[in-house]
C-alpha cells in the first residue's frame, strides 16, 4: 500500500526531472535557432560589431638577368611595421604558460600594458622603449582615435617574423619591395634603377616595366574589437610576380669593357668614353660600357649626367666613320668600283663656292675610292659622293639609319639634327659635307649598325639590347623588332669591306691596331662638336675607332668613342681601346684567327 510519505519523495523527483528537460529543451532550441535558423543575422551581427580590414599582397618584381642567365637585379621582400594606436593603448590580455587569459582577484581579465608591449617591440626593432612608448602616446595626443602610425620601416623578413610572432593584434606589416644589384655597377647605365619606393626611374627598369612590374593581391578579414582575425572570413586575391627579363649583354664581357673604358678614358683625359660590342649576324648587343655610369644600389652618388646612357642619347656628327656610306653609295648609284679615281688637292674649292679641306697639307695626288678610305681624304669623298644626286645620297643615308629611331627603344633618344632639311634645301657647303659624316648626327649605336651592316653582307638587323621577357605563368615574349633591312647588295659590301680592310691594313695606325693572326677591317672618324653658336669647338674633336673582324667572316663589331679627349686629340687616341677590346672579344668569343693576308687594293694611280 503507498502511503504519502513514499508518494512525496518520487513526486519531487519527477518533478526534478521535468525542469531540468525543459531548461534542456530552451538550450536546445535556442542552440539551433543561433546555428541553423538565424545564422546569418548572428554572424551579420557579430561583423557590424567587427572591422574590415584588407591587406595588400605585394608580387615581387621581377629578375632582370644577362644573356646567360646571371643575375644582375632582383628584389628582396622587407616589411614596414605599422601599428593601431587606439588598439595598441588598451594593452593586451595576459596568459599563463598554457595561454590562459589570467584573472585578477576579482575575475577581471589582467592586461599587459602599453610600455611593457612597446619594450618587448623595441628589443626587436632596434628602437628605444620610449621611441616606440612615444609613438602611440603621440599620436593619440593628435587624435585620441587614431587608427595608425609607422613603427619602423623596411625591415628584414627574420625581424617581421619575430614581431609577427609575438601576435600582437595591433601590429601590421605591409610587404615592400628592395630593389638589388649584385654586381654594382655592371650594366648599370642600362639597368637603371628604382626609387626607395620602388618606382623605375631609368633605363630598362623604367623602359621595360610593364615586363618586370608585379601586380599587388589582397587578403580581405573581419577584425573583432579585441582586433583577432574573425577565422573564416578571408578572402585572398594572390599576388602576380614580376616577369624576368633577359638582356643581350654578356655580363663578364661588360665588366671587361667597363673597367678598360674608365682605365683609357682617364688616360686620355676625356668626358667620357664608351664602348659597344655588337654581334655582327643578329644586331645584338653584348657589351654596352661607358664611363663615368652609375652603381643602381646607389644612384645618389653618382652626378646626374651620369645616371643614364649615354651611348644611346647622345648625338654627334660621326665625321670619317660614315664615308665607308658615301663609297657604298657611289658604287650602287654611280657604277664606281675600289679602283676609281680622282686628282686630289689637299685643299679644293668645287663649282658651287664650297670649300673642302683635308685634315693635312699634302700634294695632289690621284686617290683612287679605296685611297679615299685609306687616307680619309675630305676632298676625295666628296667628290666621290658628288657623282650621285643628292636625293638619292639622301636615301642611302637613311636606309643606314641616319634620321631614324635607333631601334633601342630608348627613351629620350636624341633628335636627329641635319635631317629635318631635305636634299633640296642643302646648302652649297653641305651638299659636300655630308659625303664626309658632318652636317647631321647620330647615335654611337647607330655608328655600329652601319658596321653591322656592311659586315652583314648588307642586311642591317636591328640593334637590340632585350632577348625576352619571361612572365610569371612561364609565358616568353620576345621584343617586337622592326624587320632586316637590305640596304645595300651583297657584292656591293663585299667590296666596301675589301676596302676597309686595306684602311686598317695600310692606314696610319696600322701598325698600332693590328692583331697578330687577324684579318680586321674599320674606320676611325674625328669629327667636330658643335658648340651651340653656329660653329665648332676649336681643337675638341668626338673622336672614334669603329672595326670587325674576322674580316672574311664576320663576326663582332667593336665601336669605342672619347668625347673631347685632351692628351691626344684626334681618333688616334682610340687605337689602344680598341685593339684591347677587340682582342677582349675575340678571346673570350673563341673566335679562330684568319689563316689568310688581307689582300692589298691600290691607293694611288
Amino acid at each position: 500500500m503507498t502511503t504519502r510519505a513514499t508518494r512525496s519523495p518520487r513526486r519531487r523527483t519527477v518533478t526534478a526531472l521535468m525542469v531540468v528537460l525543459a531548461v534542456i529543451a530552451v538550450f536546445v532550441v535556442r542552440l539551433v535557432d543561433i546555428q541553423v535558423v538565424n545564422a546569418e543575422g548572428h554572424i551579420a551581427a557579430q561583423k557590424e560589431k567587427a572591422t574590415q580590414t584588407s591587406i595588400t599582397l605585394a608580387g615581387t618584381r621581377g629578375n632582370i638577368v644577362d644573356e646567360g642567365g646571371s643575375v644582375l637585379a632582383t628584389s628582396t621582400l622587407r616589411y614596414d611595421v605599422e601599428i593601431d594606436p587606439l588598439l595598441a593603448a588598451n594593452g593586451i590580455d595576459k596568459r599563463d604558460e598554457n595561454g590562459a587569459i589570467v584573472k585578477d582577484a576579482d575575475g577581471k581579465n589582467e592586461k599587459v600594458a602599453w610600455p611593457e608591449l612597446a619594450a618587448r617591440i623595441a628589443a626587436v626593432t632596434g628602437q628605444s622603449a620610449e621611441e616606440v612608448t612615444a609613438i602611440v602616446v603621440d599620436a593619440l595626443a593628435k587624435n585620441p582615435k587614431s587608427r595608425w602610425a609607422r613603427v619602423t620601416r623596411n625591415v628584414s623578413t627574420e625581424t617581421y617574423r619575430a614581431l609577427a610572432d609575438m601576435g600582437l593584434p595591433f601590429l601590421t606589416f605591409p610587404p615592400i619591395a628592395s630593389r638589388t644589384y649584385p654586381d654594382g655597377a655592371v650594366a648599370g647605365n642600362i639597368i637603371g634603377f628604382v626609387s626607395s619606393d620602388g618606382k623605375p626611374l631609368e633605363g630598362v627598369e623604367k623602359l621595360q616595366n610593364s615586363c618586370l612590374d608585379p601586380k599587388a593581391g589582397s587578403v580581405t578579414f573581419q577584425r573583432g574589437r579585441d582586433g583577432v582575425r574573425i577565422p573564416g572570413t578571408e578572402v585572398e586575391k594572390p599576388a602576380v610576380d614580376g616577369g624576368t627579363l633577359t638582356l643581350t649583354i654578356d655580363s663578364d664581357l661588360q665588366w671587361y669593357m667597363q673597367q678598360l673604358i674608365a682605365e683609357e678614358t682617364k688616360r686620355y683625359n676625356a668626358n667620357w668614353g664608351g664602348i659597344i660590342v655588337m654581334e655582327v649576324a643578329t644586331g645584338k648587343i653584348r657589351a654596352f660600357a661607358e664611363t663615368p655610369t652609375v652603381d643602381p644600389n646607389d644612384p645618389a652618388a653618382s652626378d646626374a649626367d651620369d645616371r643614364a646612357s649615354r651611348l644611346a642619347r647622345f648625338s654627334y656628327e660621326p665625321g670619317s666613320t660614315f664615308k665607308p656610306v658615301t663609297a657604298a653609295t657611289a658604287i650602287e648609284a654611280a657604277g664606281l668600283t675600289p679602283l676609281s679615281t680622282v686628282k686630289t688637292p689637299s685643299r679644293m674649292t668645287f663649282p658651287n663656292g664650297a670649300v673642302i679641306n683635308d685634315s693635312d697639307q699634302h700634294a695632289t695626288e690621284t686617290l683612287t675610292l679605296t685611297g679615299g678610305l685609306v687616307r680619309s681624304s675630305n676632298v676625295a669623298m666628296s667628290q666621290f659622293g658628288a657623282r650621285v644626286d643628292p636625293q638619292t645620297r639622301f636615301d642611302y643615308l637613311t636606309k643606314f639609319g641616319v634620321g631614324q629611331p635607333q631601334g633601342l627603344n630608348w627613351s629620350g633618344e636624341p633628335e636627329q639634327l641635319g635631317f629635318r632639311l631635305k636634299p633640296a634645301d642643302w646648302d652649297n657647303q653641305t651638299y659636300y659635307t655630308t659625303t664626309f659624316g658632318q652636317a647631321f648626327t647620330v647615335t654611337a649605336t647607330q655608328v655600329a649598325s652601319v658596321y653591322q651592316t656592311i659586315a652583314n653582307g648588307g642586311v642591317r638587323m636591328p640593334a637590340q639590347l632585350v632577348e625576352s621577357c619571361t612572365k610569371a605563368d612561364g609565358t616568353v615574349v620576345t621584343p617586337d623588332l622592326p624587320d632586316p633591312v637590305r640596304v645595300i647588295k651583297k657584292e656591293t659590301a663585299s667590296e666596301v669591306s675589301q676596302m676597309l680592310e686595306n684602311v686598317f691594313a695600310q692606314g696610319t695606325l696600322a701598325e698600332d691596331i693590328k692583331i697578330d693572326g687577324y684579318r680586321m677591317a674599320g674606320k676611325t672618324g674625328t669629327a667636330q662638336i658643335y658648340d651651340g653658336k653656329g660653329g665648332y669647338k676649336k681643337n675638341l674633336y668626338f673622336t672614334s675607332l669603329v672595326g670587325y673582324a674576322p674580316a672574311e667572316d664576320p663576326q663582332y663589331v667593336v665601336l669605342t668613342v672619347f668625347d673631347e679627349p685632351k692628351k691626344e686629340r684626334m681618333s688616334s687616341a682610340n687605337r689602344s681601346v680598341f685593339t684591347k677590346a677587340m682582342t677582349q672579344v675575340l678571346t673570350h668569343y673563341r673566335i679562330m684567327p684568319s689563316g689568310s693576308e688581307t689582300p692589298l687594293l691600290p691607293v694611288t694611280k
